[in-house]
């Protein structure tokens, strides 16, 4: 070997080390920043795990649904007793709040019902909003074009359902259980279900706003319980189509059963 071949092997073997050197040097600094992030990455997933998943959302708004849908089934059949005239009626309501004496005291079922309620009302709205949230955030500034379908309108209408819902829930409690002007008739008397009934409804303001916020329901139920369905997995066809037509069924009963109280009241049928 010549001596200039042994200086040239001898620089190259300078620049081999030296570059091993340097990439050892930056896998082990990598190593290092690997390390450090390490932690806070986790802590950040350990915060994001905090928060509830968004199947569990889901199944928030499954289950509070159902209960929700059943809950307005079982109170249309009751308010469908206002048929059968102001006794009937008023023993009815009476039934209503003192139902599990002498285990439970006056008016006992109903708080239990309503806590219930109430409960499943706040899970319900968080989880809509949750879920809501997630989807804009999602989906950023991409929209999708051409959807223009009946059941796509009532999705995109959902949370403006569920705020006029609600809203009239307020309205509703007011007229026709606390009697609270001016929600409720001048005529307003406690213990009297039947006459409180029909005199809030004497008001064609009130007749009008209880009638479309019917109308709002039945397309919130359809909707939600077409939900219900994808949610819990249902993959069989005929199973599928049966199941959405029990629920629109169930929500076309619900409205056109609460609808004709308060036309039966404005037509003098009542």
């Amino acid at each position: 070997m010549t001596r200039r071949s042994f200086e040239t092997g001898q620089r190259s073997g300078v620049i081999v080390a030296s570059t091993i050197d340097d990439t050892a040097s930056t896998d082990n600094a990598d190593a290092g920043h690997e390390v450090a992030r390490g932690p806070m990455r986790q802590r950040g997933e350990w915060r994001w795990r905090t928060q509830p998943s968004s199947v569990t959302l889901k199944l928030t708004m499954v289950v509070t649904g159902v209960v929700f849908a059943l809950f307005v089934l079982v109170h249309m059949i009751g308010n469908l007793k206002v048929y059968t005239g102001a006794a009937h009626f008023d023993a009815y309501a009476h039934w209503l709040r003192t139902l599990g004496e002498p285990l439970l005291p006056y008016e006992g079922a109903l708080w239990i019902f309503r806590v219930v309620l109430l409960t499943c009302l706040v899970a319900h709205v968080g989880a809509a909003t949750m879920l809501t949230v997630r989807g804009h955030r999602a989906r950023g500034r991409f929209r999708r074009a051409g959807m223009r379908s009946l059941r796509t309108f009532t999705a995109r209408t959902m949370l403006t359902g569920g705020i006029v819902l609600l809203l009239f829930i307020v309205f509703h409690i007011l007229d026709l259980t606390t009697g609270t002007r001016p929600a409720a008739s001048a005529a307003y008397r406690p213990g009297h279900a039947y006459d409180n009934l029909i005199a809030s409804f004497e008001r064609p303001a009130v007749a009008l706003f209880y009638f479309l916020v019917m109308a709002v329901l039945g397309a919130h139920l359809v909707h939600g319980l077409w939900t219900v369905v994808n949610d819990l997995g249902v993959t069989g066809h005929r199973a599928r189509q049966v199941l959405v037509a029990l629920g629109a069924l169930l929500a076309l009963s619900v409205a056109v059963g609460n609808m004709s109280i308060p036309v039966a009241v404005q037509l003098g049928l009542l």
